[in-house]
């Protein structure tokens, strides 16, 4: 609902809509359904960043090379196709945005990461999982190791 900005009238519509700004708005002309004059409107989307709380604390914008670079330590000589990485990273970053939630922990981008590379390569959902959890010995490990066998059983 826009209102008209010559009589404040709370309904108009739309007679005309393209895209202006090379398409990273739209321009609408109005016309507004009480007084009949016609006025221009921009929507545009609205960019909110994602904020990423820091174990300690500290937060700082959401960086999806970070994520790729953890990601590809992980996968570092295994047979797993950059591009296949980088669509797990597009479907990351979606499913923070989509999650309505502005600020993240950076526990519940590890648990989804992880989740997306248990599925893709599971050498290097473990690799990750080891830093990302912080194994401190071998049995630590062996626990996951054997978590993971459980599953496909």
């Amino acid at each position: 609902m826009m209102k008209c900005v010559y009589c404040g009238f709370a309904e108009s519509k739309v007679v005309d809509s393209r895209p202006a700004e090379e398409g990273s708005s739209i321009r609408r002309r109005r016309e507004c359904l009480s007084c009949q004059k016609r006025f221009t409107t921009y929507e545009i989307v609205e960019h909110i960043p994602l904020i990423v709380v820091k174990k300690d604390g500290s937060r700082q914008t959401f960086d999806r090379q970070k994520i790729l670079n953890s990601i590809l330590k992980a996968c570092e000589k295994r047979t797993v196709p950059l591009a296949d990485l980088q669509v797990m990273v597009n479907n990351i970053e979606m499913e923070l945005q989509n999650s309505l939630e502005r600020e993240i922990h950076t526990s519940d981008v590890g648990e989804i990461v992880m989740k997306k590379l248990k599925e893709l390569d599971e050498v290097a959902y473990v690799r990750f999982a080891s830093v990302y959890r912080q194994f401190r010995d071998i049995n630590t490990f062996m626990v996951e190791l054997s978590k993971l066998l459980k599953e496909e059983v």
